[in-house]
């Protein structure tokens, strides 16, 4: 399934995406269809945060909904059904519980690393990083503002997200892709003129990253990516393409399944002494040639391109779909 947070008006509601081209909304649907099969639940919520707290009950709910919705839906209209040009999509998640990202492709590492003239740290191959970026900074699809100090060397990364399904504790890596119920898009916007300047002073980044991250625009459960996954002693790894443009030209390629580190070790360092949530987003870090520091710094561009008010930045990883953003420059 693709799950949606979209808007009509002022509204924002939780829905699923039904033959590539429908936008259901949950909660209208489910009053609609429970009478139809054996309802495990007398309501699902109307934001998708609220359901994956439900936990087993919800998803099972969903699964129903899901499968009547498939034969049914071209019964509905609003404001149970819409079509996709008749609503804005927003992030999946609009307010995570928490957001990290991690730091997993060692091309990523290596080649910003060799580009600063420094050694490749060997402490990458030790155990999984991650930092924790701004939870309530996050947009969807569309326009991003960003202020005068951000377009100094503004840059965008490449990224996937994975979404945490239910809570946990010190889990191990070999059961830790159960604990995740699906994976999105996501574009870790890095002003780096500021987080170079703070992170000579041993913290961040923080000013530099935390006036926004990108997610969507689906979150895109596990069972549609079976065919891509695969099975290694340290979890699951998604044969899916990744792809950045920017004003159109595509000028960065990778593949999720080059991640060094799985999301499942990921998750169990994450875990380590610390309780984990339902809706909690945890990111992959940037894709080899992900973002333009790494482009400049290979002469790519020569000289460095940096972002610009008015560029178009379009980030595809496959089956996830497509995140679109124009930069925007506040006043």
């Amino acid at each position: 399934m693709k799950l949606v947070t979209y808007a009509v008006g002022a509204a924002q509601r939780f829905g699923v995406v039904v033959a590539d081209q429908w936008i259901a909304d949950v909660a209208e649907c489910y009053q609609k269809a429970k009478a139809h099969f054996d309802a495990p639940l007398e309501a699902l919520p109307s934001d998708l945060l609220s359901f994956l707290q439900l936990g087993a009950a919800g998803w099972e709910a969903l699964a129903q909904l899901f499968e009547w919705l498939q034969k049914e839906y071209g019964n509905l209209s609003k404001p149970a059904l819409f079509g996709s040009a008749e609503v804005q999509l927003l992030a999946p998640l609009p307010r995570p519980v928490s957001m990290r990202d991690g730091y997993a492709f060692r091309q990523h590492v290596e080649t910003a690393r060799r580009n600063r003239g420094l050694p490749m740290i060997p402490e990458f191959d030790q155990f999984p990083v991650f930092y924790f970026t701004n939870h309530l900074a996050v947009t969807g699809p569309g326009p991003v503002w960003v202020q005068s100090r951000h377009l100094e060397r503004l840059d965008f990364e490449l990224e996937c997200a994975a979404v945490i399904g239910k809570t946990g504790r010190n889990i191990p890596a070999e059961q830790a892709d159960d604990y995740i119920v699906g994976f999105m898009i996501m574009n870790d916007w890095s002003a780096r003129s500021l987080q170079m300047e703070e992170m000579k002073l041993n913290l961040g980044p923080a000013k530099g990253k935390d006036f926004a991250t990108s997610l969507g625009p689906y979150l895109v459960t596990k069972e549609e990516l079976e065919d891509r996954r695969i099975e290694t002693p340290a979890g699951a790894q998604y044969d899916l393409q990744m792809e950045a443009y920017l004003n159109g030209e595509r000028i960065s390629q990778g593949n999720l399944k080059d991640m060094s580190w799985t999301f499942a070790q990921i998750l169990e360092r994450i875990s380590y002494g610390v309780t984990v949530h339902p809706g909690e987003v945890v990111g992959s870090g940037t894709v080899g040639t992900g973002c333009l520091l790494e482009l400049n710094g290979s002469k790519v561009f020569d000289p460095p391109r940096w972002l610009q008010p008015g560029d178009t930045v379009e980030l595809r990883i496959e089956r996830l779909g497509v995140l679109q953003n124009v930069v925007r420059a506040e006043n």
